[in-house]
């Protein structure tokens, strides 16, 4: 399902986008309405706050900034983007984890150092942020926010290298904090007249880089960006150039982008990006990897066919986001594809409503039936995720009532175990569905006449199976959600 009408409050923390405009200065790119368009791109990333800091490059102690609480589109309409006047800037939208709801935590966090103002906007979460913390409040700092954000944003103004020569070294300071944490984080920093992109060594959170090239001259570059996801750079006239590597601190002027430095990992360890992007989070459309995530999902949906086929008649999909691999079940399988569920889209998320009687009435308003391919029919019904198993009952019941014959559920990924703990708000242990019943008790529990799930060798061979440096002895991605094994040990 799509993360729009979720119930099981599987939340990514927020998304990150900055933008530069090409010399010279000032320029005529409208940059502050590029990054609300990078935003509104990153929508599904967070949908509780967000914030835009600009900077013009030739003053070092004000940017302007504007925040809010809502929708992007809300925040940022015509007056507001023409109010945020720059050559640069930086973009955030946020769904809560560390801290919580509140304009207080809004980014990106600007703070006014001796250096000059200083902004920041993360996506992720730091394993050892308790420890982190403590250290700041050793140095004398006070703290106004719980957010891990905040605290990345003191850390790079406490902790200067040994010698500074003519102002700040911000490339050393950044180095300095990601040796002090190796997880989790994509960061965009800015200050007066430069963008650092950054990316924690293991690459566990997303971060690439995009071109903008100019409307009426081909081959023209105008500026760039630097996005969580790529699914926003067309709307924008945008080319997508490569991700961030892990470890890598890419400095961005109005003369271009260049690598800074790039930081190894401990003990030669693999690289460890988050495969529930691929599973949930990211838009289709986005390229993850040297690949496009719709792709994946459609693999996915093919290995899945593959593992767990089931006779049936029509193999279709929750909208939306488990439509990719429905259509890769469906061409494994031969059986076709067709759609069941017609979601409507101008009902609330379900994971706001304040109970779960309230929950389940949502979902069942959420979605109608499309009788004629449902009734007397054996139905796949293809799912990217189940975690607190609320919300798929409802729907089988609607297809019953429509008069499905059977309803298979296959579900596009493994069954969810463990917490997050690296910036998605997944549920305790207690509270997610795969620790309270076996797969058969689950199928009874929904209605399901059979259910099964994708293993976790399986989804890592649809990930892997296209990409281009598959066989690089450094390729890896966590799956901590799934199996319990964590890039790192968790410190306080």
């Amino acid at each position: 399902m799509s993360i729009e009408e979720d119930d099981r409050q599987l939340r990514h923390e927020c998304g990150v986008f900055g933008c530069i405009a090409s010399d010279p200065w000032p320029t005529d790119l409208d940059v502050a309405q590029i990054i609300s368009l990078g935003l509104l791109a990153l929508q599904h990333r967070g949908q509780e706050s967000a914030g835009i800091a600009m900077s013009e490059g030739d003053n070092h102690t004000h940017f302007n900034v504007k925040k809010g609480m809502g929708l992007v589109s809300n925040i940022f309409n015509d007056e507001a983007t023409k109010n945020l006047k720059g050559n640069l800037g930086i973009g955030h939208t946020r769904y809560s984890t560390s801290a919580g709801s509140e304009e207080v935590n809004c980014q990106p966090f600007v703070v006014h150092s001796a250096h000059g103002a200083l902004a920041v906007a993360h996506n992720g979460e730091l394993f050892n942020a308790g420890r982190l913390r403590r250290m700041v409040l050793a140095r004398g700092v006070g703290l106004s926010t719980h957010s891990d954000s905040e605290l990345i944003t003191q850390a790079l103004c406490l902790n200067p290298p040994d010698i500074e020569i003519d102002g700040p070294d911000w490339p050393a300071r950044i180095r300095h904090f990601m040796e002090l944490t190796k997880l989790s984080y994509s960061i965009v920093i800015m200050e007066k007249d430069r963008i650092f992109g950054v990316r924690d060594p293991y690459g566990n959170r997303p971060l690439c880089i995009g071109k903008l090239m100019s409307l009426t001259e081909p081959n023209k570059e105008e500026g760039w960006v630097v996005s969580s996801e790529s699914c926003g750079f067309l709307s924008m006239g945008a080319k997508y150039v490569r991700d961030v590597y892990p470890g890598e601190i890419v400095e961005f002027t109005k003369e271009g982008f260049h690598t800074v430095s790039v930081m190894g990992r401990p003990h030669n360890r693999p690289q460890a990006f988050c495969i529930f992007e691929y599973v949930y989070f990211a838009r289709p459309d986005s390229i993850y990897e040297g690949q496009m995530v719709y792709s994946v999902r459609l693999r996915s949906g093919i290995v899945l066919a593959r593992e767990s086929f089931v006779e049936a008649d029509i193999v279709s999909s929750v909208p939306e986001s488990g439509t990719a691999a429905a259509h890769g079940f469906s061409m494994k399988s031969n059986i076709p594809f067709a759609e069941v569920l017609y979601k409507n889209r101008y009902v609330g998320r379900t994971f706001i409503q304040p109970n779960a009687r309230l929950r389940r009435l949502g979902v069942a308003k959420k979605f109608g039936a499309i009788v004629e391919n449902v009734a007397g029919k054996r139905l796949i019904l293809i799912d990217d995720s189940i975690v607190r198993g609320t919300t798929m009952g409802p729907i089988i019941k609607l297809l019953r009532d429509a008069g499905a014959k059977e309803v298979h559920i296959r579900v596009a990924s493994p069954p969810l175990k463990f917490t997050c703990n690296m910036g998605i708000n997944i549920p305790t242990k207690a509270e997610l569905i795969a620790n309270k019943l076996t797969i058969e008790q689950l199928a009874k529990h929904i209605g399901a006449d059979t259910l099964a799930y994708l293993s976790v060798e399986g989804l890592k061979e649809a990930v892997t199976e296209k990409m281009p440096n598959k066989n690089a002895v450094e390729v890896g991605h966590c799956t901590a959600c799934l199996t319990g094994e964590y890039p790192e040990e968790l410190t306080f």
